[in-house]
């Protein structure tokens, strides 16, 4: 982490002028101030990294300006100057926070002591506090990935298999699913933990802005470009960088994306220094990329690239088992977030939710539990209070476009048999089979223009079991 910028507050002229002609030679930006009522307004108004302040100045002295910085800017590391080297000021000064003193007069090699200091120290805060943080997440993200089903276990599996190392993973599945969270599991459960975990939405950042997202700029480097603007590669040194919606970047970006993971370096728009970067990046889609690849819309090289370790996420409605795992979750963490009592789900609405089809996954469900949350006044939550779910399973074969048969099926048979507590011996295999042969044969004759000899083909049965059947399920034959 390195200082970019320095205000230096001291009444003396000649002061000012020696360590502002230093401190930029070094390539320092050095705001002055001559008193310290010019000094408090520059630091309000702007950032900082060093701020070295003379104990005596015009209107606010130092000591007076140094309670006020921890008041304002608690990070703002300051030095103090004083040319009047008592014990009494240097003990005053250290208690009061200031990260160092200095006695006038002073070489100028002392200042470049202190700021090799202010630099480390910096590096070291900057550390523990993303430690702290990442730490907490990391707890977080472990409680927010829940569910048991295989699909689920195989998941975790694949995490405890690339944590370890720096490959590349690119999670591909449905909006919804949780691939973020993944992301910052494999992260979290790496030898980067401490360092950052930096993501970045590549299909919400206009076009023309993302270059410089992801890359940065020097000052300059176009209209409003008025710092320098380090891109999310530098800030995820070290760390992970997550590219989610990696499938919606432009063909040129994807270019410049392939050569940072050959090369681990990037150069900043407007700029022509290589900069290194050891940065381990996940990649995220809800696209077949490979679709992309065929039509020439994703760049095979980059693909082949990120997809050293692929990780699919299935949908919701291909694991219904852990639909009540994740609906009790999410009902005990929003009432803890809203401060409300504790609530109940039904077993009426615990088999609604597990019937409906979820096309928005498990952002979905998380949203409907908030949602009955926040609107219902009792303690017990029933279908009434998902009374918008029942419309939408209802309809979600047309909600839904890559839903399979399969899963329309079985939604529709969970909700069939929400009512039914026991299961009793009968012919339910025949009547369920009557009911999915009946429509298939159907649609399969009108296809035909009722032609049996083409539909028994079709179907790959006999065509007097063809006829056999339609004559038991009541098929009434048309002719056009």
């Amino acid at each position: 982490m390195s200082l970019n910028r320095i205000l230096v507050a001291d009444d003396e002229e000649s002061m000012r002028w020696v360590l502002s002609k230093a401190l930029k030679r070094k390539g320092f930006e050095v705001d002055l101030a001559s008193d310290g009522n010019q000094a408090l307004e520059l630091i309000k108004d702007n950032c900082y990294d060093l701020a070295i302040l003379d104990i005596k100045m015009p209107g606010i002295n130092g000591l007076d300006l140094l309670d006020k910085v921890r008041e304002l800017k608690s990070d703002l590391l300051v030095v103090i100057m004083t040319a009047e080297a008592s014990m009494k000021n240097a003990v005053e000064a250290m208690k009061r926070g200031a990260y160092d003193y200095i006695t006038k007069p002073f070489d100028l090699d002392v200042i470049d002591a202190i700021i090799e200091k202010v630099v480390r120290a910096r590096d070291i805060r900057g550390q523990v506090k993303t430690l702290r943080q990442e730490l907490k997440e990391r707890y977080q993200v472990e409680k927010n990935i829940v569910g048991n089903s295989p699909a689920m276990r195989e998941i975790y599996k694949t995490i405890g298999k690339v944590a370890g190392s720096d490959v590349t993973v690119l999670i591909q599945g449905e909006s919804g699913t949780g691939k973020e969270q993944v992301a910052r599991a494999i992260h979290f459960n790496s030898g980067r933990l401490g360092k950052p975990f930096v993501a970045i939405n590549c299909a919400a950042i206009p076009r023309d802005l993302l270059e410089s997202e992801l890359f940065g700029s020097e000052k300059g480097a176009y209209t409003g470009a008025s710092d320098r603007k380090q891109g999310k590669f530098e800030q995820a040194s070290q760390g992970t960088l997550f590219l989610d919606e990696i499938g919606d970047m432009p063909l040129e970006l994807q270019a410049k994306i392939l050569r940072v993971l050959q090369e681990q370096e990037v150069t900043r728009i407007g700029g022509n220094q290589n900069i290194a970067v050891d940065v381990r990046v996940v990649a995220a889609t809800n696209q077949a990329l490979i679709e992309k690849v065929r039509r020439k819309e994703f760049r095979e090289d980059l693909y082949y690239r990120l997809n050293v370790v692929p990780i699919t996420l299935v949908p919701l409605r291909e694991r219904r088992d852990d639909i009540p795992d994740l609906a009790h979750y999410f009902l005990a963490r929003t009432c803890a977030e809203m401060s409300v009592p504790p609530k109940q789900l039904s077993d009426e609405s615990l088999a609604l939710l597990t019937s409906h089809i979820w096309p928005g996954n498990v952002r979905e469900l998380e949203n409907a539990i908030k949602r009955a949350v926040i609107l219902s006044n009792d303690p017990m939550l029933t279908p009434l209070d998902f009374a918008g779910l029942a419309t939408t399973t209802a309809h979600s074969e047309s909600v839904s476009q890559e839903t399979s048969l399969e899963a329309l099926i079985d939604m529709k048979l969970r909700s069939c048999m929400n009512g039914v507590e026991k299961l009793d011996k009968g012919d339910i295999h025949a009547v369920v089979l009557e009911q999915v042969e009946r429509p298939l044969i159907r649609f399969i004759l009108e296809k035909t223009r009722w032609n049996q000899v083409k539909t028994a083909d079709i179907l790959g049965i006999n065509r007097n079991t063809l006829r056999k059947k339609i004559t038991e399920l009541g098929i009434e034959l048309k002719r056009d």
